[in-house]
């Protein structure tokens, strides 16, 4: 317990709770408008209590990347998971056949014949199917089908596989890409039609184009991971502004070695390495002016103007370029309460890659 920011060691992670709850409802309502199920993707907070926040708030489940987040969620009670990554290999396969025994309701995703292979060879003996969405490449350039026909090729495949049943398309866009899911999703669900399949869910998602999110006639589910906390990036792209940023990174300047040169004490295991686009590693939100210029594993190296003064101990806020990655790179968060206080938060799922 923290009375004042002041009083918290660093570098350490800041979460404004009232922020992080009011970007949960915002969101949330803005999906009812839309007509859109909301399945928000646990991997940027990756904690039960925010899990359960958006839960309670109206999501119809959560989304996960990997089987060890999912399992953490699971042990929580949370019992609508959405896994969306293709599972390859006995060890995890052989863990994904005893999650489904403790979930309600549990699926996945796939983009190839050999993936739907493996799962089925987990589930065929099982009591239910495995639900198992078909994975569509709509412009994002990573996994997935490349062409409509594929999907529809897939699903029939998956239909007719003993141990699975299918569960619908799912896509995760590139920015900007929601004309071409509509493109891909509506030719997809036409070719399913023609093969007497009906397709229950149509998934997209990402946060950069939250705003914009809507059915196109086609989608029916949105899955979203950074709108929680939000980040520099999503403030570069217009998606919110620096007000709506919840999660800060807290860190101390231990030297001013040069005129306009000072280090902090959070690196690369700290912020990453990730720069989206940027040509530096945060935004200062007390010194706007000031460049973290460079990171090494445990300093950060800022550049300012040297009429403009900084001082050894001074606390600094930094909202990073990319959130998600700096929640796992953290044990536990600190988390500001209504009242001012601060309270220690366990991430959960820190760590969870498998």
């Amino acid at each position: 317990m923290a009375d004042k920011i002041a009083e918290i060691d660093t570098p350490a992670f800041v979460v404004d709770e009232a922020i992080a709850n009011r970007n949960i409802k915002r969101f949330q309502e803005y999906c009812e408008k839309q007509g859109l199920a909301l399945r928000p993707h646990i991997k940027t907070h990756k904690t039960v209590h925010f899990a359960k926040v958006q839960m309670d708030a109206g999501a119809v489940g959560i989304t996960c990347q990997k089987i060890s987040e999912a399992e953490v969620m699971a042990d929580a009670g949370i019992d609508d998971i959405l896994i969306t990554y293709n599972i390859v290999g006995d060890a995890k396969l052989q863990r994904l056949r005893m999650l489904a025994d403790r979930v309600k309701k549990l699926s996945v995703t796939a983009d190839s014949a050999a993936v739907i292979k493996g799962l089925n060879a987990a589930f065929e003996h099982a009591e239910n199917p495995l639900t198992v969405l078909v994975e569509c490449d709509t412009g994002a350039g990573r996994c997935g089908v490349q062409s409509p026909d594929e999907a529809a090729e897939l699903a029939l495949l998956i239909k007719n596989t003993r141990g699975l049943k299918f569960g619908g398309l799912m896509t995760y866009p590139a920015v900007g890409g929601q004309p071409n899911v509509a493109e891909f999703m509506c030719a997809a669900v036409d070719l399913l039609k023609e093969k007497g399949i009906l397709c229950p869910v149509v998934s997209s998602g990402g946060s950069p184009d939250m705003w914009s999110a809507k059915t196109d006639g086609v989608v029916t589910e949105y899955r979203i991971g950074t709108y929680i906390y939000n980040d520099r990036s999503l403030v570069e792209n217009g998606s919110c502004d620096w007000d709506d940023c919840a999660g800060h990174v807290l860190v101390t300047i231990v030297s001013m070695p040069a005129e306009g040169r000072a280090i902090i004490d959070a690196g690369s295991k700290v912020l990453t390495s990730d720069l989206l686009g940027f040509s530096d590693y945060g935004h200062v939100v007390e010194r706007p002016d000031i460049k973290i210029v460079s990171l090494s594993e445990e300093h950060g190296t800022l550049n300012y103007d040297a009429e403009k003064s900084l001082e050894i101990g001074q606390k600094l806020k930094i909202v990073p370029n990319h959130v998600c990655v700096v929640s796992n790179m953290f044990d536990r968060i600190w988390l500001r309460k209504e009242n001012g206080r601060h309270e220690m938060l366990t991430i959960d799922a820190r760590g969870m890659v498998l």
